[in-house]
């Protein structure tokens, strides 16, 4: 039998974007056992996919280095990790992720060019490597070429995400109490994201929704750790519109299900709505959109080319990039969304 162990241990988003490689790997070993290692964060959306063997969830980001709770920790990875005629596949392309392949002992390990990894010295764990690529072309496509390696070309983007009944049901009863109606169309506003340069503007985003809102609408603002929070009650305050309720990772997937627009940064809720066939607003700065945002030709996205754009900049001084996005063009972009124009 064929053993895969597939390493894509973050980001949220780009666990999303790794989905569609492990559905062309299954489809063409149907038979293969397959083991997914993850950081604990990710293993709730890989919870959601069908067809995963083992997902095996490492905390060693929060250990220490060379601490004995960190040994522990590897000893525990590799016991259960390590099967024979194994191929390794390293989506992630950082040194840590290659160490894990070869801690797995895998007979092949295959990983990117190393000019396509963000930690060159990973290519030293590969027994194989692809070709190198253009950075232009979307990180789900770069995915799936790195299964050339083992023999399978696909151009189907498949997200076998799998939303329970009840797990839709529990986020259908909290959004009620927000006072979302079905007669309504959802439109989640998510004013969130990790890096500090992909968040917008609360003075932004409330001229947004007063500009889109309407009485065939419910906007909902969408926040996840207390920065963002405080963010949302901000324009709340300006706008009256709702906070979500504080949601998991899975509840704020099957939230993004019921939705008829997600507008957001280059952050997880985006790319779970693309990967849900929501309709989207993305808004760009520091990252790029062909590579990162949405693929199907009816979303849109907000953008400005500036000389520093592409830089993928966590701070920033100037946020130039953000402050270019303008608030009538953000609105304009949902409305010819909701109205499904092109």
């Amino acid at each position: 039998m064929n053993n895969f162990l597939i390493i894509r241990l973050s980001s949220l988003g780009d666990i999303i974007h790794a989905l569609p490689a492990f559905s062309a790997l299954r489809k063409h070993f149907p038979e293969a056992n397959i083991t997914w290692l993850v950081e604990d964060k990710g293993g709730e959306i890989l919870n959601l996919v069908p067809g995963i063997n083992k997902v095996v969830v490492t905390r060693a980001k929060r250990l220490k280095l060379y601490s004995s709770s960190f040994r522990e920790e590897i000893s525990r990875i590799k016991s259960q990790i390590r099967v024979k005629d194994l191929t390794a596949v390293d989506f992630q392309g950082l040194i840590k992720s290659g160490l894990f392949a070869w801690f797995s002992q895998a007979e092949k390990r295959i990983g990117f060019h190393r000019k396509n990894l963000r930690e060159p010295l990973a290519s030293f764990f590969y027994t194989e490597q692809l070709g190198k690529l253009s950075e232009n072309i979307h990180v789900i496509y770069k995915n799936l070429k790195l299964l050339e390696l083992l023999g399978i070309k696909e151009g189907k983007l498949d997200f076998p995400l799998q939303l329970p009944h009840n797990l839709l049901n529990s986020v259908r009863n909290k959004l009620a109490k927000t006072g979302f109606s079905s007669r309504k169309r959802l439109v989640i506003i998510n004013v969130g994201a990790a890096w500090e340069s992909k968040r917008w503007f609360p003075e932004k985003w409330s001229l947004v929704i007063n500009k889109i809102n309407s009485n065939q609408i419910f906007p909902l603002l969408l926040w996840g750790n207390e920065v963002e929070k405080k963010i949302a009650r901000e324009i709340a305050e300006t706008t009256g519109v709702p906070l979500s309720p504080s949601l998991s990772l899975a509840e704020v997937i099957a939230l993004v299900h019921e939705a008829s627009l997600v507008v957001s940064g280059d952050t997880f809720a985006l790319q779970a709505a693309c990967a849900l066939a929501r309709p989207v607003v993305g808004l760009f700065g520091p990252t790029t959109p062909e590579r990162n945002g949405p693929f199907k030709n009816s979303d849109k996205v907000a953008f400005e080319e500036l000389e520093c754009s592409h830089c993928y900049k966590r701070k920033c001084s100037d946020l130039k990039c953000l402050k270019i996005l303008k608030p009538e063009s953000v609105a304009e972009l949902c409305r010819k969304v909701l109205e499904n124009k092109e």
